[in-house]
């Protein structure tokens, strides 16, 4: 046994120990359902990423079992940081708690100093990104969370009896399984995916990728790139392009000045974490809308990685206008000159209009947004990612846009990255991810248990187990009968 994996027994002991001194996980309480001779699933997770680990074991501890992530993905490659994501590091510090739910045994902090020493912990500067892959596979393992990978939700409809029915494909077919609440864990990606400018849209896929999409960078070897954008993706995916060899990057920035101030750094709390869903409306639109359009920054690390190669240019107060395919190449049109590329790298954000989204159809349009009677030009600018944007419900519940027209809704749960005008960054985030699983934890629960109100009274009257055998005391009451004849 190496010393290694001797410390992290060692942690797994310490966690298990914390956790039977906090009595969890609680035990079981839901009852158990079926339909059309089908076991109901009490919570059907979309996406095992970090918050669909999280807000899995929020509920697993609670007493909620009877629950199964679902992704896509195969096992241990869940999320961005094996896939799209192309930091070197993540760009929060490492001594962030994350998704350890109030467990220090549970931290990443824990995880690496059981397997590397305080020492080391202390030397790191910012966390790899394949080590915090490599925490979160372990996070899944130890809590033993009912993960299944390479399966792909493809439809989601009302089952009646306030039920709902999602399709499933895999490697076998497809299959249908009922749940009583559907939680949209989806990360960044949000409902829609990414945002993709109105002059790529024309253009063959060989010629451009979005940044969230799978590029093949050893494909851009001596290749022209254009990176569009001055984000973190950006300099992340200029970065990746200039290290495959491409032989000219250059970034075209709308923005005159380079972003250089995390705002939301500067105000970071408990009060942001815990009052930001509680604030009128009107001022949650204005701090999103605020940051928005101060932008966050790429990492100082991320640019450098870009800068220090001599053939990548950053161009500001350029913005693009138009894209032309022509003769094998791009010719993207700004307002001072017309590049001539062999690939375009769009690092343009999300959007949250549902399209493409063919899963979600049955009750996409149905859903209450930013934009149906609560956003107000007072509030701000409106930005579509902003006004399309869903307006949830204390547990992140989809409302519905007319009353009564789709009350499935009500049990559908957006737990992703378009949840952050309504809730603020609980559910996208590391630094306050364990705040967003209670808080998605506490409203299932509270559902559950009242939709079931009748049998659990029925428990209560059934419940004969005494605590008091008979023999414990004597009735002093015929003593005074005597005394008054």
């Amino acid at each position: 046994m190496t010393d290694r994996t001797a410390g992290l027994e060692a942690l797994e002991g310490r966690l298990a120990k914390d956790l039977s001194l906090l009595e969890l996980p609680s035990k079981p309480w839901v009852p158990a359902r079926s339909h059309d001779g089908q076991r109901v699933r009490d919570v059907i997770f979309v996406g095992a990423g970090m918050c669909g680990l999280a807000g899995a074991a929020r509920l697993k501890l609670s007493g909620v079992e009877n629950i199964v992530l679902y992704d896509a993905a195969p096992e241990g490659f869940e999320g961005p940081w094996e896939t799209f994501a192309q930091m070197k590091t993540l760009r929060s510090p490492k001594t962030l708690s994350g998704p350890c739910l109030g467990l220090p045994a549970l931290t990443f902090r824990a995880w690496f100093e059981a397997q590397w020493g305080e020492a080391a912990f202390d030397e790191m500067d910012k966390i790899p990104k394949g080590m915090w892959m490599d925490y979160l596979r372990w996070y899944r393992a130890v809590l033993a969370l009912p993960v299944v990978n390479e399966t792909r939700v493809t439809l989601v409809e009302d089952a009646g009896e306030g039920l709902i029915a999602v399709r499933l494909q895999d490697g076998t077919g497809t299959r249908v399984e009922v749940c009583r609440h559907l939680v949209l864990a989806t990360g960044r990606s949000g409902l829609g995916g990414g945002a993709t400018p109105d002059f790529l849209t024309g253009i063959d896929g060989r010629f451009w990728a979005h940044s969230a999409d799978d590029i093949d960078f050893d494909a851009l070897e001596a290749k022209r790139v254009i990176v569009i954008g001055a984000g973190a993706s950006a300099m992340d995916n200029a970065a990746a392009a200039l290290e495959a060899g491409a032989a000219q990057v250059d970034m075209l920035i709308r923005r005159k000045e380079m972003p250089r101030i995390n705002k939301m750094t500067g105000i970071g709390s408990q009060g942001v974490v815990h009052g930001m869903r509680y604030l009128p409306d009107a001022w949650k639109y204005r701090f999103n809308d605020y940051v928005n359009d101060e932008q966050v920054p790429p990492p100082r690390t991320s640019t450098l990685r870009v800068t220090r190669h001599d053939n990548a240019r950053i161009f500001l107060g350029c913005p693009v206008e138009d894209v032309i395919e022509a003769g094998g190449q791009l010719l993207v049109k700004t307002p001072f000159t017309t590049f001539e590329a062999d690939y375009v790298i769009a690092a343009t954000g999300f959007r949250n209009d549902f399209t493409g989204r063919d899963e979600f159809a049955s009750f996409s349009g149905y859903i209450r947004t930013w934009k149906d009677g609560i956003y107000e030009p007072a509030m701000g600018s409106a930005k579509p990612f902003m006004t399309d944007a869903p307006y949830l419900g204390e547990a992140y519940e989809f409302l519905e846009k007319q009353p009564g027209t789709c009350p499935m809704l009500a049990r559908i749960h957006c737990f992703n990255d378009a949840a952050m005008l309504s809730h603020g960054k609980l559910s996208g985030d590391i630094p306050a991810i364990s705040a967003g699983a209670d808080r998605l934890m506490r409203g299932i629960v509270a559902e559950l248990f009242a939709a079931d109100v009748e049998t659990h009274f029925a428990g209560l009257q059934a419940y004969d187990t005494p605590e008091l055998q008979g023999d414990e005391w004597v009735d002093a009451t015929p003593s005074l009968l005597e005394v008054a004849k």
